[in-house]
């Protein structure tokens, strides 16, 4: 993730909401997609300071009632209260109970990083109130009624407000033996679902059982018994990104996803930073390989140093490799709605 700069110079970051310099409100224009102070036009009404922008904007609603969003939204959208990120939502949790709005919030922050990612990347987003391809929505839920399950289906992320619980969620990587059990990781895993259906499915399947394997053969219900009854394939190293990975095609496409999504982004950041080199052409995926190897090991000696767990924890084979090539030229394909899908 690149960081911003603020009309005083100062540095601003992703999840800024002020200038911990000149001390302005901060947020960030859906126009120039950039985090930048916000000037004050009364009236709740609020510009870009970005010169090549100067959008009118206010602010999402999310941010106003609860905290829980920095972003803006086109003042010319005067019906919409709540910014492009937002309005993906379909059911929030109970913010009433104890804790669920710090839950929420940290979702929140966690949806935003990954959904500018993948715009970043170039892969479209499918907005609820279009019907020109496989909208995207959210569901964030407690098991409060009957147990919640973190997954996908048709176009509708539901992630257990659980995850949001860092405890709870330790405890559950733990016990899955999962080196990257994160939020982030989470919505990135699930998009990777999520895109097989609007891009994959419709037109790129047999290329992708050549890499992958038949999704219908075996089923994902027989996949996912046999998975948690007998574990991982022997040695999957050698042709998977992950131990859950070796379940089904489909957990292996959304993991390799996941992991192209962990590349791009962390290879753009150390991109924002000229002491750690990172020269890598916009559209070249084997410099962008190569150069997120040496930022993991760099990166994976910092976490040693101090007794936290690998950032990059992979070991990209010649299959994981080409499994996230799939993945890059993926860019540029005309998005569909699929007719029936369903994974988790």
């Amino acid at each position: 993730m690149q960081t911003f700069r603020c009309q005083c110079g100062h540095k601003l970051f992703f999840g800024s909401t002020s200038c911990l310099s000149c001390k302005e409100t901060v947020g960030m224009c859906p126009t120039c997609r950039q985090v930048t102070a916000l000037k004050s036009l009364g009236k709740d009404q609020w510009q870009c300071t970005n010169q090549v922008c100067g959008q009118k904007l206010k602010l999402c609603q999310n941010r106003i009632d609860y905290k829980a969003c920095n972003c803006t939204v086109a003042i010319e959208e005067k019906e919409e209260p709540l910014c492009t990120y937002c309005r993906l939502n379909q059911v929030i949790p109970d913010l009433s109970i104890e804790g669920n709005l710090l839950k929420w919030v940290r979702l929140e922050a966690a949806k935003r990083r990954v959904l500018y990612g993948v715009e970043s990347v170039g892969l479209p987003i499918g907005d609820p109130s279009r019907n020109d391809f496989l909208p995207l929505m959210f569901e964030f839920k407690a098991d409060d009624v009957e147990p919640v399950s973190t997954g996908h289906a048709a176009g509708l992320i539901t992630i257990n407000i659980q995850e949001a619980d860092s405890v709870k969620r330790e405890q559950t990587r733990v016990e899955f033996g999962e080196p990257q059990r994160t939020l982030v990781g989470h919505f990135r895993h699930e998009l990777g679902h999520y895109y097989w259906d609007m891009l994959v499915e419709p037109s790129k399947r047999e290329a992708f059982r050549k890499l992958f394997g038949n999704e219908e053969d075996p089923t994902y219900a027989d996949a996912q018994t046999a998975y948690y009854a007998n574990g991982p394939l022997p040695n999957w190293q050698k042709s998977f990104i992950s131990e859950y990975a070796t379940m089904h095609p489909w957990e292996d496409f959304a993991e390799s996803f996941a992991a192209y999504l962990d590349m791009t982004s962390i290879v753009s950041t150390a991109q924002d930073f000229p002491r750690i080199y990172a020269e890598v052409p916009p559209d070249d995926f084997d410099a962008r390989l190569k150069a997120y190897r040496e930022i993991g090991v760099m990166a994976n000696e910092f976490n040693r140093d101090i007794g936290l767990l690998d950032l990059v924890p992979e070991v990209f084979t010649k299959p994981v490799v080409e499994k996230l090539r799939f993945m890059h030229d993926l860019k540029g394909i005309q998005a569909q709605s699929p007719d029936v899908s369903s994974s988790v």
